[in-house]
């Protein structure tokens, strides 16, 4: 099998595997290609391919549906796999129109067969006819609002735009929507951390904005580096590096503090806890219900020398069994995600609004539960990976109400500005908070949401 055709294979059976068995792309794809032996171009392109597709998965259904005269949720799933896959090579990249169709109808054919090969040959030629902005125009001109629109060109449920829009909204910048969700559809760039007091940045490393932790590298496979240096080197978005500095810079540490990471898989922000703990004669514990993301903590921590208990518990649990005990919590709160779409792209197609009241329950009884287990004094991080208006403002006004006068909000804006080695621009929100909003299309971050609390 060519590498070109090795490729285009492993991209479709990652995608089944996401579609069929909910697989995340981040973890299958690797080891796919591994096992398929693909040299580092051929890597490039079965990558391109899978995650392409599935940022742009909802625009290519629509495609899909007016070249076919068909609904996408009539075609067979592994046909329809097959079809975006073409449809993203044809609209997308540079790869031949010939190859395109060829390969994705022996997909189908390999798939489910003759019958279905015909289709997916018929459909793609079709596509293939027409310039990739005749395309979109199609696809724009067959929304039924403002808000369809938006999203099926831009590949984003309406219900996420809608959400979206209103957290842009409350900084005032609405008009941001629609870079927002290009971001979005872009790969991001890998950042590295060097843990503080335990590793520095390369000498040929260009450093990021904001986090004193980051820098990024001209490129190659960042897996050598991290092992080289016993993972006091590791890959981390910035916005994750910024939101554990957050807590432990916020206020002066003193000696002997104990720090408890209630929700820690998979244990990057854990790491930089872990360092910075060592740094300044702090304790730090570390909680996570899940014992295999308990065992990415675990490995996560192994290069920094401070003994760190990991404990698998449901935060509410381990929270409860230590009234007034901390002095710092961090929260990073089960979401939707929302702020990692680029990197974890099948997220916005998984998720749907009747998700959302569930987590806000679950992120308000552990954000309650954590400031429970703190000193009077002591500082809780409420950080989700989701701009999502209520998961971040609406969790952390409620519990506020619910608190009282037993509470106070400490500005993570600030804060995180005064850790930042730049300036970050972030804008007051329209409720009043503290809370701070990275978002991808202007920080070149996660969407991660901070805020601070303070047991009074």
């Amino acid at each position: 099998m060519s590498g070109a055709r090795a490729s285009r294979r492993v991209a479709f059976d990652t995608l089944r595997a996401v579609h069929e068995s909910d697989a995340y792309a981040n973890l299958l794809l690797p080891k796919a290609i591994q096992r398929a032996g693909l040299d580092q171009a051929d890597a490039a392109l079965a990558t391109e391919l899978t995650y392409g597709t599935l940022r742009r998965q909802g625009t290519y259904d629509a495609v899909v549906e007016l070249a076919a005269d068909r609904a996408a949720a009539e075609i067979d799933p592994a046909v329809l796999d097959a079809l975006r896959l073409g449809v993203h090579q044809l609209l997308s990249t540079r790869v031949a129109s010939h190859a395109a169709v060829n390969e994705s109808v022996e997909l189908a054919r390999s798939a489910s067969g003759r019958g279905a090969a015909g289709f997916v040959n018929a459909v793609l030629r079709r596509v293939s006819r027409d310039t990739p902005g005749d395309w979109m125009t199609r696809v724009a001109d067959s929304a039924r609002s403002d808000d369809e629109r938006i999203g099926l060109s831009l590949s984003h449920p309406v219900w996420i735009v809608r959400a979206l829009r209103r957290a842009l909204a409350a900084e005032g910048r609405a008009d941001e929507l629609e870079a927002l969700l290009r971001a979005d559809n872009a790969s991001p760039r890998v950042t590295m951390a060097a843990l503080p007091g335990l590793a520095e940045a390369p000498e040929n490393a260009r450093r990021t904005p904001y986090s004193p932790l980051g820098f990024r590298t001209a490129g190659g496979d960042p897996e050598g580096m991290v092992r080289g240096s016993e993972g006091r080197i590791r890959v981390q978005d910035e916005g994750s590096q910024l939101a554990a500095l957050a807590l432990t810079r916020a206020v002066p540490v003193a000696p002997g503090e104990r720090w408890l990471d209630l929700c820690a898989g998979p244990g990057g922000k854990t790491a930089v806890l872990a360092a910075e703990a060592l740094a300044h004669g702090a304790h730090l514990e570390a909680n996570e219900i899940s014992p295999a993301r308990a065992g990415l903590v675990r490995q996560a921590i192994a290069g920094v020398p401070l003994e760190v208990v990991v404990s698998e518990q449901d935060g509410r649990t381990r929270a409860a069994q230590a009234p007034e005990t901390y002095d710092r919590i961090l929260v990073d709160a089960p979401c939707t995600g929302l702020g990692a779409l680029r990197r974890r792209p099948e997220a916005r197609w998984r998720k749907v609004p009747s998700d959302v009241p569930a987590l806000t329950q679950l992120q308000m009884e552990l954000l309650t539960a954590a400031l429970g287990a703190l000193k009077p004094g002591g500082i809780v991080a409420y950080v989700t990976c989701s701009p999502h208006l209520a998961e971040t403002a609406g969790v952390v006004a409620e519990v506020m109400r619910a608190w009282g006068p037993g509470v106070e909000e400490i500005s993570a804006r600030e804060v995180v500005a005064r850790v930042a080695e730049a300036d970050p621009d972030l804008p007051e929100q329209s409720d009043g908070s503290g809370r701070a909003q990275l978002w991808p299309h202007r920080h070149n971050t996660d969407a991660m949401s901070i805020s601070l609390l303070r047991r009074v």
